[in-house]
């Protein structure tokens, strides 16, 4: 019996610890409300869609997070998440 506790608390460990991203959102402005962000997914989504996205891409996405997938974030945190996303992990400027 110990030994099946103990199988599922090193089972239950090693899933939070797969959950946890490695990936620490840079300092600026709006940082605090694009860490809602975990609540859904994991971080690693920024920067994988950074390259693709810029300020209105950001705002796109954000959008559907909340009208598509139901994300719990206020409507009023929509511009402070773009521009954050947008000024840090937005897409490059074309050449």
């Amino acid at each position: 019996m110990k030994k099946t506790l103990a199988l599922l608390a090193l089972l239950a460990a090693q899933a939070a610890f797969a959950q946890e991203s490695k990936i620490a959102l840079k300092d600026g402005p709006g940082r605090d409300k694009a860490m809602q962000c975990v609540a859904c997914h994991s971080l690693d989504y920024i920067p994988m869609n950074s390259r693709f996205l810029d300020k209105a891409g950001w705002t796109a996405s954000v959008n559907k997070m909340i009208n598509v997938f139901g994300a719990q974030i206020a409507k009023e945190d929509v511009e402070p998440i773009a521009n954050y996303l947008a000024q840090n992990y937005g897409k490059p400027p074309a050449k």
